[in-house]
């Protein structure tokens, strides 16, 4: 199976494609969509073609993202809601059924902790995926949620129980 993971953001968007095979995962590609501007809509719009074409590249089968969390910053939650929810309609135009995870429950998955740092994010994905080099914080990001939809997506793929 092969599974599409993407971390959302207005500015930046990570997404990390990884094969999940039984207990074993493999990297396959991961990056960054950037949407600069200050319109809105067609920074939106941006990262809808950004994400088609990896789609369209890595056929993934299945999708995860994660979900979003408030913050202080109440016009920041709302822009990366918009850019959530454009990933989300993208995803359903191409019919990948999608799983959405809470970042602590993606962290406590490939870190063990709920409130894992970055670089302990970074460093266990690529303990998980050998050879894997991912091209920055937020393409870490989507391959652990990836990871975690491995452990808890809805084909059950059999990992959470390989490790237990």
């Amino acid at each position: 199976m092969r599974i599409l993971g993407i971390d959302p953001g207005l500015r930046t968007l990570g997404w990390g494609v990884i094969e999940s095979h039984g207990s074993r995962l493999s990297h396959v590609a991961n990056g960054l969509c950037h949407s600069d501007g200050d319109d809105l809509g067609e920074r939106l719009l941006s990262l809808h073609n950004q994400i088609v074409e990896v789609i369209a590249a890595y056929e993934p089968d299945q999708a995860a993202i994660e979900q979003t969390f408030v913050n202080k910053d109440g016009a920041g939650t709302l822009k990366l809601g918009q850019a959530r929810g454009v990933a989300l309609l993208t995803l359903a135009q191409a019919g990948l059924p999608v799983g959405e995870y809470a970042p602590n429950r993606v962290k406590k998955t490939v870190v063990g902790v709920g409130h894992a740092e970055k670089e302990q994010v970074l460093h266990m994905v690529k303990l998980q995926l050998p050879g894997c080099q991912p091209k920055g914080a937020d393409a870490a990001d989507a391959l652990a949620i990836a990871i975690c939809h491995a452990y808890y997506g809805p084909s059950k793929s059999g990992l959470k129980e390989a490790r237990a």
